[in-house]
Protein backbone atom coordinates (compact mmCIF):
# COMPACT_ATOMS: atom_id res chain seq x y z
CA UNK A 1 0.00 0.00 0.00
CA UNK A 2 1.31 3.71 -0.94
CA UNK A 3 1.69 6.08 1.79
CA UNK A 4 -0.93 8.46 0.62
CA UNK A 5 -0.30 11.83 0.20
CA UNK A 6 -1.25 14.67 2.28
CA UNK A 7 -2.25 18.11 0.75
CA UNK A 8 -0.49 21.13 2.58
CA UNK A 9 -4.40 22.41 3.62
CA UNK A 10 -6.86 20.66 5.48
CA UNK A 11 -9.16 18.40 3.34
CA UNK A 12 -12.77 18.58 4.79
CA UNK A 13 -14.45 15.03 5.69
CA UNK A 14 -18.12 16.53 4.57
CA UNK A 15 -19.03 17.23 1.25
CA UNK A 16 -21.72 18.22 -1.37
CA UNK A 17 -21.83 17.75 -4.61
CA UNK A 18 -24.26 19.86 -6.68
CA UNK A 19 -26.23 19.83 -9.89
CA UNK A 20 -29.49 21.03 -11.07
CA UNK A 21 -31.35 17.87 -9.59
CA UNK A 22 -31.45 19.86 -6.28
CA UNK A 23 -32.82 23.12 -7.76
CA UNK A 24 -33.88 25.41 -4.74
CA UNK A 25 -33.08 23.33 -2.31
CA UNK A 26 -29.49 23.93 -3.21
CA UNK A 27 -29.28 26.57 -0.64
CA UNK A 28 -31.28 24.26 2.25
CA UNK A 29 -28.51 22.07 1.62
CA UNK A 30 -25.90 24.72 1.71
CA UNK A 31 -26.95 25.90 5.33
CA UNK A 32 -27.01 22.35 6.30
CA UNK A 33 -23.16 21.70 5.64
CA UNK A 34 -20.73 22.08 8.83
CA UNK A 35 -18.43 24.62 8.71
CA UNK A 36 -15.63 23.87 7.12
CA UNK A 37 -17.35 21.63 4.75
CA UNK A 38 -16.78 21.32 0.83
CA UNK A 39 -18.59 22.33 -2.00
CA UNK A 40 -18.38 20.45 -5.67
CA UNK A 41 -20.22 23.25 -7.91
CA UNK A 42 -20.85 21.19 -11.23
CA UNK A 43 -24.10 22.36 -12.85
CA UNK A 44 -23.20 21.39 -16.01
CA UNK A 45 -26.66 21.82 -18.11
CA UNK A 46 -27.15 24.88 -17.10
CA UNK A 47 -26.67 27.95 -19.49
CA UNK A 48 -23.12 29.44 -18.82
CA UNK A 49 -24.12 33.16 -18.20
CA UNK A 50 -26.45 31.80 -15.29
CA UNK A 51 -24.20 28.93 -14.11
CA UNK A 52 -21.21 31.94 -13.04
CA UNK A 53 -24.05 33.79 -11.57
CA UNK A 54 -25.19 30.97 -9.43
CA UNK A 55 -21.33 29.95 -8.97
CA UNK A 56 -20.88 33.41 -7.46
CA UNK A 57 -23.67 33.24 -5.07
CA UNK A 58 -22.65 30.01 -4.05
CA UNK A 59 -18.98 31.66 -3.14
CA UNK A 60 -20.21 34.30 -1.56
CA UNK A 61 -22.17 31.85 0.82
CA UNK A 62 -18.52 29.61 0.49
CA UNK A 63 -16.51 32.41 1.93
CA UNK A 64 -19.14 33.39 4.71
CA UNK A 65 -19.31 29.74 6.45
CA UNK A 66 -16.02 28.85 5.37
CA UNK A 67 -16.55 26.18 3.03
CA UNK A 68 -14.14 24.68 0.17
CA UNK A 69 -15.27 25.28 -2.92
CA UNK A 70 -14.37 23.49 -5.94
CA UNK A 71 -15.70 24.45 -9.77
CA UNK A 72 -16.18 21.28 -11.41
CA UNK A 73 -14.63 22.73 -15.06
CA UNK A 74 -10.99 23.93 -16.35
CA UNK A 75 -8.49 25.22 -13.64
CA UNK A 76 -8.44 28.45 -15.64
CA UNK A 77 -11.47 28.94 -15.13
CA UNK A 78 -11.77 27.74 -11.46
CA UNK A 79 -8.51 30.36 -10.92
CA UNK A 80 -10.73 33.26 -12.73
CA UNK A 81 -14.07 32.37 -11.12
CA UNK A 82 -12.61 32.39 -7.69
CA UNK A 83 -12.76 28.69 -6.53
CA UNK A 84 -10.59 27.07 -4.14
CA UNK A 85 -9.70 24.16 -6.51
CA UNK A 86 -10.61 22.60 -9.91
CA UNK A 87 -12.47 19.03 -9.79
CA UNK A 88 -11.95 16.43 -13.08
CA UNK A 89 -10.04 14.33 -14.81
CA UNK A 90 -8.00 17.22 -17.00
CA UNK A 91 -4.27 17.24 -17.61
CA UNK A 92 -3.85 21.15 -17.07
CA UNK A 93 -1.60 21.83 -14.45
CA UNK A 94 -3.23 23.79 -11.25
CA UNK A 95 -0.89 25.31 -9.88
CA UNK A 96 0.33 25.80 -6.10
CA UNK A 97 -2.47 27.70 -5.19
CA UNK A 98 -5.92 25.39 -6.00
CA UNK A 99 -6.72 21.69 -5.07
CA UNK A 100 -7.33 19.17 -7.92
CA UNK A 101 -9.76 16.78 -7.07
CA UNK A 102 -10.77 13.39 -9.50
CA UNK A 103 -13.27 11.75 -9.84
CA UNK A 104 -12.17 7.13 -10.12
CA UNK A 105 -14.07 4.52 -10.11
CA UNK A 106 -11.57 2.06 -10.31
CA UNK A 107 -8.08 1.40 -10.25
CA UNK A 108 -6.83 2.46 -13.46
CA UNK A 109 -8.77 5.78 -12.62
CA UNK A 110 -6.95 5.90 -9.42
CA UNK A 111 -3.40 5.48 -11.27
CA UNK A 112 -4.37 8.08 -13.85
CA UNK A 113 -5.19 10.74 -11.30
CA UNK A 114 -1.83 9.86 -9.41
CA UNK A 115 -0.03 10.63 -12.49
CA UNK A 116 -2.17 14.07 -13.00
CA UNK A 117 -1.12 14.97 -9.24
CA UNK A 118 -4.61 14.93 -7.62
CA UNK A 119 -4.44 15.97 -4.37
CA UNK A 120 -8.04 14.34 -3.16
CA UNK A 121 -10.20 11.25 -4.94
CA UNK A 122 -14.58 11.09 -5.05
CA UNK A 123 -14.74 7.35 -5.70
CA UNK A 124 -17.68 5.81 -6.43
CA UNK A 125 -20.44 4.94 -6.53
CA UNK A 126 -20.28 2.72 -3.15
CA UNK A 127 -23.68 2.04 -2.94
CA UNK A 128 -26.73 2.48 -4.83
CA UNK A 129 -27.88 6.09 -5.90
CA UNK A 130 -30.27 8.17 -8.30
CA UNK A 131 -27.24 9.67 -9.91
CA UNK A 132 -26.72 6.26 -11.80
CA UNK A 133 -29.96 4.20 -11.23
CA UNK A 134 -29.00 0.57 -11.81
CA UNK A 135 -25.63 1.25 -12.35
CA UNK A 136 -22.70 -1.04 -10.21
CA UNK A 137 -21.54 -0.05 -7.29
CA UNK A 138 -18.70 -0.87 -5.41
CA UNK A 139 -20.04 -1.91 -2.07
CA UNK A 140 -18.43 -1.85 1.32
CA UNK A 141 -15.23 -4.16 0.46
CA UNK A 142 -14.54 -3.17 -3.12
CA UNK A 143 -14.26 0.61 -1.87
CA UNK A 144 -12.10 -0.48 1.38
CA UNK A 145 -9.68 -2.96 -1.69
CA UNK A 146 -9.43 0.33 -3.81
CA UNK A 147 -9.19 2.86 -0.62
CA UNK A 148 -6.04 0.59 -0.11
CA UNK A 149 -4.28 1.81 -2.91
CA UNK A 150 -5.01 5.54 -3.03
CA UNK A 151 -2.17 8.38 -3.45
CA UNK A 152 -4.13 11.05 -1.79
CA UNK A 153 -7.55 11.14 0.46
CA UNK A 154 -10.61 9.18 -0.56
CA UNK A 155 -13.80 10.75 -0.53
CA UNK A 156 -16.88 8.00 -0.64
CA UNK A 157 -19.54 9.02 -3.11
CA UNK A 158 -22.61 7.81 -4.24
CA UNK A 159 -25.61 6.73 -1.85
CA UNK A 160 -23.76 8.06 0.82
CA UNK A 161 -24.76 9.53 4.41
CA UNK A 162 -23.29 9.65 7.76
CA UNK A 163 -24.34 6.03 8.89
CA UNK A 164 -22.72 4.86 6.09
CA UNK A 165 -19.79 6.79 6.49
CA UNK A 166 -19.24 6.27 10.08
CA UNK A 167 -19.10 2.07 8.69
CA UNK A 168 -16.29 3.59 6.11
CA UNK A 169 -14.09 5.67 7.91
CA UNK A 170 -12.43 2.41 9.32
CA UNK A 171 -12.64 1.05 5.48
CA UNK A 172 -9.78 3.80 4.48
CA UNK A 173 -12.58 6.47 3.52
CA UNK A 174 -11.44 10.30 4.47
CA UNK A 175 -14.76 11.60 4.26
CA UNK A 176 -17.94 11.97 2.47
CA UNK A 177 -19.84 12.94 -0.50
CA UNK A 178 -23.34 13.03 -1.70
CA UNK A 179 -26.31 14.79 -2.77
CA UNK A 180 -29.54 13.68 -1.67
CA UNK A 181 -28.06 13.17 1.74
CA UNK A 182 -28.28 17.38 1.97
CA UNK A 183 -31.66 17.34 1.29
CA UNK A 184 -34.98 18.10 2.88
CA UNK A 185 -35.14 15.05 4.19
CA UNK A 186 -31.60 13.60 4.01
CA UNK A 187 -28.87 12.74 6.95
CA UNK A 188 -26.69 15.42 8.09
CA UNK A 189 -26.09 14.80 11.43
CA UNK A 190 -22.58 14.43 10.98
CA UNK A 191 -20.16 17.38 12.24
CA UNK A 192 -17.29 18.17 9.78
CA UNK A 193 -14.01 17.03 10.94
CA UNK A 194 -11.39 18.69 8.44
Amino acid sequence: MPPRHRPSRAIPTVWLMTDERLGESLWDALARLPRGAGIVFRHHATPAAERRLLFDRVRRLARRRRLMLLLADGPEQARAWGADGVHGRGRNAVGPKLLRSAPVHDIGEMALAARLGADLLFLSPVFATRSHPGGRTLGRWRFAALARYAHAPIIALGGMDSHRWRRLGKLGADGWAAIDAWGAAGDFTLENKG
